[in-house]
């Protein structure tokens, strides 16, 4: 028998408690606008509606169509909101309005759709997103051709590209997608009928996009894409349940991101690939020298290609090498990937030869790594980045400005190749006052150690113009006849071709090799400034430390202004910095408060950069802790794409969860001192309680029996004439007896502490106990009316009566104390449901001024009071005691103020509740005698109980007065 792994059922299980946190999404799924995806949601709202769900349209887009726009009648449709945009009032979903109003399902039409400038987020499935974080289920629709994967595909098919797109991870995680389906013929009947479109719009989408093969196609494209993520589910559920155990390894692919247009076609064709064989991918792209001089244009191009890849799930990585060849493969054995997919191309004549193709070179040093060549067609829209019709011109037009651009876009100033030829004139010059002393031939070196001086200090562009002027110069004023080029020995051409053949590979290889350092050095640099920050924030013992020890590297590292944004007590951020350092620290002017708090609160980066917000001036990034987000970070680079490049990317994220980790174990730190502390108080007062309450008792307890017998006394000499006397007796008779309590209370409380009070259960009725509390509290009671509601048939319950009996007298104590006098307290008891077990819940309410704010928890600690510097007598344990002993029962405590309809306090109402257990059966030969003599088991004497009461009720329980019976004649009290 297979037993399931545990890593995969704790994996599930966090899933399954993710998945119940956040709302449910449902997808409408259509292969072409028209098929009735916002029909078919607004149907099924409606019948969730009827079934009594409240259901709100957030936005439903009926594009005239009436029989639509009849089904959103009975709905609550929320207002769109107003966006001002280029002198125009547009509407868009308002998501804030939703957020607030809070239903369990709102619609939200056309997902892919793109919000205006000025909306929280850049697209509306990022608004369902934050929808599905506040646990609002929600209902959207999409086409197929809107997903990211197939875009490029549709493209292809239709020759029509769609700019609005979703990641295919929102298609993949929605908890449920529907397929509306419709066939072609019947779609464009429909689109005749005007049914779809206006008629003038539906004639030319007939002609254009809504041709018969193109929604042929685009219903195989929707089965399809539905059929692989039914699929999915199988298989997922096959795992769950432990059906059959997959031995083989996950397959992972990787594709090489290059500086073609063709990269974004690359990236969805791996993206396909990856998705068809359930594995993960990766996106990579290897920098080379030569690319490194590439222009701003095209190494933005590559770093959308790269962001993109990310979108649809990839991880992403930024090489560097000599041969992007060798490293791509290197890399490619390191993450032990089974699959390599790159871009081909089909070369013709002698260009088969001279350069060789990447996948030539690529597949030589695959060895046994699968390769996959996709070849971007020339009618591709993804490979030119236009539109469908744009034709060749915007592509020449393209490589027109990419060539100029890397013509002005040299990395050496002209100052370093006037520099240069000051190095070849001084060579010269040197050269003509050795030349009478050294052969001809050794002249050479002079000019090679000037290029390779050249090309390390002042780059290759330099070093390149001084070999050429080199050779001119040695030619010239070295080489017979001198003073002229011309060269009447023909042995000094070779020697001219060795010395620039020699010159300009000395040039490149050294500035490589300069280059190579330069990026070497960089990084490390970068780690040395990780691992000094690492080993800093390790010896912070403050926050104040770790704010500025964070900052001041973040800021080094990426030459930014930073601010680390720390919660209050009430989870508010806000910025806390005694000194700025306005070299570092960002000022209150480049802050959104706003925008952190939302990272802050939804745990994803926002701003300048991102996908939220990008508007705002700084990006801020959440630090995000094993147990819990700790703050946010702000950053402002010098240069807005400094953080645009995956690698820097990842050293900001690296920064990050380091300063994150530093502020949990501060936090922890100072938790666990402030435990310490409170363990060592706790138990050097338990010492002394239960020292003094033991030492104090026997004193207290004579005290007692001597101002009883001198009462007795008293009345028994006929009262002497001084009244006074008998009120002072019966004072000194009180004050022991309230000093006794609070004793008694001291020495149980240590008792709980200590652990050595064992509990005496047994099965009593619950109003059995109510009736001895009542009697015991009968002198604490005098002013104060009770009125018992106990709910008919409590079970019986298995408790120590003594210890529920001081429950209830401490509690009528605790509420008579704190109440005006003549003012009623309430007992009432039912039976409940708790966590799916049935517990007794038993409340006893006052008419009094009710508990302090926040108070509700806090006044079962012990030495807290209701009251601070307050008159009454008492020392705060009361409360604690019935604490210790409801949770020694298995039960739960609490307290709370009662509120009429206004708000008023109407008094405050204590509650525990306490577990209801099967009793055990009675023996076999007991329930024969019981049933023969027909006594009950237990009959509760409910007259006395409601004696009791009344005699509460009236005052009229004297000191010494007996308490009402609650048993049976022939039964034993269970505690002596």
């Amino acid at each position: 028998m297979n037993r399931p792994d545990p890593d995969e059922l704790l994996d599930r299980l966090q899933r399954d408690e993710e998945k119940a946190r956040r709302g449910k999404l449902k997808i409408f799924f259509g292969a072409s606008a028209g098929v009735g995806k916002t029909y078919a949601m607004l149907q099924a709202a409606r019948r969730h509606a009827e079934e009594g769900a409240d259901v709100v349209v957030g936005i439903v887009e009926t594009h005239g169509r009436s029989e639509t726009a009849a089904l959103t009648a009975g709905l609550e449709v929320l207002p769109r909101a107003q966006i001002a945009y280029r002198g125009r009032t547009l509407e868009e979903f308002d998501l804030d309005a939703a957020l607030a109003r809070k239903p369990q399902l709102v619609l939200v039409d056309e997902l892919a759709h793109s919000n205006v400038a000025g909306a929280r987020h850049m697209k509306r499935w990022q608004d369902v997103y934050e929808l599905l974080d506040a646990g609002i289920d929600v209902y959207t629709t999409v086409n197929v051709q809107h997903l990211e994967s197939l875009n490029d595909v549709v493209g292809q098919i239709t020759g029509i590209r769609v700019w609005e797109t979703v990641p295919d991870r929102v298609f993949d995680r929605a908890d449920e997608v529907t397929l509306v389906d419709l066939p072609a013929e019947e779609l464009l009947d429909r689109m005749r009928d005007g049914k779809v479109y206006m008629p003038a719009q539906a004639e030319r989408a007939v002609r254009n996009f809504f041709r018969k093969g193109n929604l042929i196609a685009l219903r195989e494209l929707a089965l399809r894409r539905t059929a692989d993520r039914v699929d999915a589910q199988m298989r997922e559920y096959r795992a769950d349940r432990s059906i059959q155990h997959v031995w083989q390894a996950r397959e992972r692919l990787l594709v090489c991101v290059g500086p073609g247009p063709e990269a974004n076609a690359l990236v969805r064709a791996a993206a396909r690939l990856a998705a068809s064989l359930k594995a993960d991918w990766i996106a990579v792209y290897v920098e080379t020298p030569k690319l490194q001089r590439l222009p701003d244009a095209t190494r933005e191009r590559t770093l959308g290609a790269l962001k993109l890849a990310s979108e649809m799930g990839a991880e992403t990585a930024t090489l560097a090498g000599e041969d992007a060849a060798a490293t791509l493969v290197g890399y490619a054995r390191l993450r032990n990937v089974s699959k390599l997919v790159a871009g081909g191309s089909l070369r013709t004549g002698f260009a088969r030869w001279w350069p060789r193709p990447f996948g030539e070179r690529l597949a030589e040093q695959a060895g046994d790594v699968d390769l996959t060549l996709v070849r971007a067609m020339a009618g591709d829209p993804a490979a030119s980045h236009e539109p469908t019709g744009a034709g060749a011109a915007a592509r020449a037009a393209n490589a027109w400005r990419d060539a100029l651009a890397a013509g002005g876009g040299q990395r050496s100033p002209p100052r370093a190749y006037a520099a240069a030829l000051v190095i070849c004139a001084c060579i010269t010059l040197i050269a003509s006052q050795l030349i009478d002393r050294i052969d001809l031939a050794n002249l050479v070196m002079l000019y090679l150690l000037g290029v390779i001086f050249t090309a390390t200090k002042l780059g290759r562009g330099p070093g390149v113009l001084l070999s050429f002027a080199s050779v001119a110069a040695y030619d010239f004023f070295f080489v017979p006849p001198r003073m002229s080029f011309s060269v009447s020995d023909t042995q000094y051409l070779l020697t001219f071709v060795g010395m620039l053949l020699t010159s300009l590979v000395i040039s490149h290889l050294t500035s490589s090799l300069r280059r190579e350092a330069s990026v070497a050095q960089r990084r490390e640099q970068r780690t040395g400034a990780m691992y000094a920050m690492a080993r800093e924030l390790a010896a912070a013992l403050t926050t104040e430390q770790i704010v500025a020890i964070g900052s001041r590297h973040v800021s080094e590292v990426f030459g930014a202004h930073v601010a680390i944004l720390l919660p209050d007590s009430v989870d508010k951020i806000q910025q806390k910095v005694e000194e700025p350092d306005p070299q570092i620290m960002l000022d209150a002017a480049s802050l959104d408060i706003d925008v952190a708090q939302w990272v802050y609160d939804q745990q994803k980066p926002a701003g300048q950069g991102t996908d939220t917000l990008p508007a705002a001036t700084a990006r801020y990034l959440p630090l995000k802790a094993p147990m819990r987000t700790r703050g946010v970070l702000a950053v402002v680079t010098r240069d807005a794409h400094e953080l645009q490049v995956p690698e820097q990317q990842r050293m900001f994220d690296a920064f990050a969860a380091q300063i994150a980790l530093a502020l949990e174990r501060v936090h922890y730190v100072e938790i666990a001192r402030d435990a310490l502390v409170n363990m060592e108080s706790e138990r050097l007062r338990n010492s002394l309680l239960s020292a003094i309450s033991h030492d104090l008792r026997t004193p207290l307890t004579a005290i007692v029996g001597f101002s009883s017998m001198l009462a007795q006394t008293w009345e028994a000499t006929g009262a002497p004439e001084d009244p006074r006397s008998g009120e002072l007796i019966e004072s000194i008779h009180d004050e022991a007896l309230r000093m006794t309590g609070i004793v008694t209370n001291l020495l149980d409380m240590a008792r709980l502490q200590a652990g050595s009070l064992k509990l005496n259960r047994q099965w009593t009725l619950l109003e059995e106990t109510v009736g001895a509390a009542l009697a015991a509290c009968r002198r604490v009671l005098a002013r104060h009316p009770v009125r018992v509601a106990l709910e008919a048939g409590l079970p019986l319950l298995h408790l120590d009566a003594v210890l529920m009996e001081r429950l209830f007298s401490n509690l009528l104590e605790n509420a008579a104390k704190y109440t005006p006098s003549d003012t009623p307290l309430v007992i009432g008891a039912r039976r409940v449901e708790m966590g799916g077990n049935p517990f007794v819940r038993v409340t006893i309410d006052d008419s009094g001024p009710g508990l302090p704010p926040g108070m509700g928890e806090r006044v079962f600690e012990k030495f807290t009071r209701g009251e601070k510097e307050s008159a009454k007598p008492g020392i705060g344990l009361g409360l604690a005691i019935c604490r210790a002993i409801v949770e020694a029962h298995g039960g739960t405590i609490g307290a709370g103020n009662r509120v009429d309809n206004e708000g008023r306090v109407l008094g405050a109402s204590f509650w525990f509740a306490l577990p209801v257990e099967a009793p055990p059966p009675l023996p076999a030969d007991a329930a024969e005698d019981e049933a023969a003599e027909d006594v009950p088991h237990v009959v509760p004497d409910v007259a006395g109980l409601a004696a009791a009461a009344r005699l509460v009720d009236e005052g009229a329980v004297a000191d010494g007065a007996a308490a009402p019976h609650l048993k049976p004649a022939d039964s034993k009290p269970s505690h002596e």
